[in-house]
């Protein structure tokens, strides 16, 4: 599914580990380059996550890797389970092979995380591709993956 193309909203994640697993400061929408961006949401317990989501993201980050398309995940806790704690985004980062930016957006109150917000998304996976005027041209749960890559590596 492809979306209307509407400016993206800068990014209010708090929580932000570089390609290392280490802390740095929020991470805004320049610092992923002047290409395409991929942005893969996710929940650490979210079954789907794990058994497509990933892999789409893998698949994406191992054919752009050298490529100017940034990329970024973000683990969007939008309930109360406490298996979506801040600590879960560096095992990903590591189980998964992904060293990008992974950052930690948490519920707030009776809030869903600020990327949720922004986005518009509705739980997880979700996928969002951004042009490189950083106008959202895909928004979705699925994504074909290596589509993506052929499109985007070009």
């Amino acid at each position: 599914m492809t979306t209307p193309v509407t400016k993206a909203p800068e990014l209010r994640v708090p929580y932000w580990i570089d390609a290392h697993g280490q802390t740095r400061a929020p991470l805004t929408l320049s610092e992923l380059g002047k290409g395409h961006k991929v942005i893969f949401c996710f929940k650490a317990m979210c079954p789907g996550c794990h058994a497509s989501g990933f892999p789409a993201m893998k698949t994406i980050y191992d054919g752009l890797k050298k490529t100017d398309v940034g990329m970024a995940v973000i683990h969007t806790a939008f309930d109360d389970d406490p298996g979506n704690s801040q600590d879960k985004i560096a095992k990903m980062q590591t189980k998964y092979g992904l060293p990008i930016p992974f950052g930690h957006d948490p519920k707030v109150g009776t809030a869903y995380p600020t990327f949720m917000q922004d986005y518009r998304t509705r739980g997880t996976p979700y996928f969002i591709v951004l042009n490189p005027d950083n106008q959202i041209i895909f928004s979705d749960f699925q994504i074909n993956a290596e589509k993506v890559v052929e499109i985007l590596g070009a």
